[in-house]
């Protein structure tokens, strides 16, 4: 079997991580949702587990939940979980296809997964700004910032893994910073610095972070004169496949038409299915 790629260094982003804070910038963030997701599924939770990169932020997340490193293969034991949570770890994943299948071997039938992780638009202005900088200081470019999945291509993922009633939505934020260095702050903090497998080991040049800052105090500068970032939190819905929950009914089957339900007269459409123009 072929393995996946390797999209990280992992010595160096292990040293990312063990340098972040106890509660980085956007994980309480990210608390924050999750719980409020929580509140809305009518059920308790006895037997949850939380796999991060970081203990810290979220140790006390879940009375009694189990926590688990993103390693590779994850220490969960099979249909043992009635709540999976993956927090702030699956956009380093070389495999997230099979992080997310073990999750789901690790719920019980009709148990819940919820995963947030950075992704889509995630610092998109840093990403241009350094790639245009290089690339007139150079003349090429070299792996800098972490590529992003996209909202749709992870809800594709849901359902690769297995899972039923797969659901992905997002939460767009915003972030004001004096300058580069002060992001770098923000990122270093969260454990997110550059880990990438491609990335140069030699030091950049200061004339690269010099014209990427000035590249982004003029196309995205804040009103009060910083400089606006962006971070997509993408958060992730399946349930464990269960007997008892609601299928999609087979094509044909309606005994109602929808006409009838909205209280409207229904038009046939045209032969050739369109609709003639008023005008």
């Amino acid at each position: 079997m072929t393995q996946p790629p390797e999209i990280a260094d992992a010595a160096a982003l292990a040293r990312n991580r063990q340098r972040a804070e106890a509660m980085p910038f956007l994980h309480a963030q990210a608390r924050d949702e999750l719980q409020e997701r929580l509140s809305e599924v009518n059920r308790r939770f006895t037997t949850p587990a939380i796999i991060s990169a970081l203990a810290a932020p979220w140790v006390d997340f879940l009375p009694g939940a189990v926590l688990v490193a993103d390693d590779p293969v994850l220490a969960l034991e099979e249909g043992a979980h009635d709540l999976v949570i993956h927090a702030m770890a699956l956009h380093w994943a070389a495999d997230p296809v099979g992080q997310l299948v073990q999750a789901r071997r690790a719920l019980k039938p009709d148990g819940l997964f919820l995963g947030v992780l950075f992704g889509g638009q995630t610092l998109a202005e840093l990403r241009a700004a350094l790639a245009q900088a290089e690339s007139e200081l150079t003349g090429g470019l070299s792996p800098r910032v972490l590529p992003m999945a996209e909202i749709r291509d992870l809800g594709a993922l849901l359902q690769r893994a297995g899972f039923a009633l797969p659901v992905a939505d997002s939460v767009t934020l915003r972030a004001d910073y004096r300058d580069l260095r002060h992001l770098a702050t923000d990122l270093r903090a969260m454990g997110e610095g550059n880990a990438l497998a491609g990335r140069r080991r030699r030091p950049a040049p200061r004339a690269l972070f010099d014209r990427a800052e000035a590249l982004l105090r003029a196309h995205h500068a804040a009103p009060n004169g910083r400089i606006r970032i962006s971070y997509d939190l993408i958060f992730l819905t399946g349930w464990a496949p269960d007997a008892s929950q609601p299928r999609p009914l087979r094509p044909g089957s309606a005994s109602t038409r929808l006409a009838e339900v909205l209280g409207t007269r229904e038009t046939p459409l045209p032969r050739g299915g369109l609709i003639p123009r008023k005008d």
